[in-house]
């Protein structure tokens, strides 16, 4: 059974710093990818980042280069989401996923990943 399970979420003051942890279970890990998105108040999920286990290969949302960097342990079978100057735009519930379909391209296309964590909540205050 696919398990996905985020932490490290919490209350921040604005220019601060979180990271993010997606420990995963139940999957051959060459074979997807792992994606972060967010959902903030009363807006759509977006996508943040996303990595390939076979290899690190990294996409990213174009607004979330330079202050989110995603990483992952292949040991501890975990993936990370640094995510440094944070605003009180950040404020969102964060979640990882696994998309089995990366190689079609499209690392932001929800409809690709199939497994979900429950998320976290990110709070930024002002």
């Amino acid at each position: 059974q696919v398990q996905l399970v985020e932490s490290g979420g919490g209350l921040v003051q604005a220019g601060g710093s979180l990271r993010l942890s997606c420990a995963t279970s139940g999957r051959s890990f060459n074979s997807y990818a792992v994606g972060w998105f967010r959902q903030g108040p009363g807006k759509e999920r977006e996508f943040i980042a996303s990595i390939a286990w076979s290899d690190g290969t990294t996409d990213y949302a174009d607004s979330m280069k330079g202050r989110f960097t995603i990483s992952r342990d292949n040991v501890k079978n975990t993936v990370y989401l640094q995510m440094n100057s944070l605003k009180p735009e950040d404020t969102a519930i964060y979640y990882c996923a696994t998309n089995p379909n990366y190689r079609l391209g499209c690392p932001d296309c929800e409809e690709l990943y199939d497994y979900w964590g429950q998320g976290t909540r990110v709070t930024v205050s002002s």
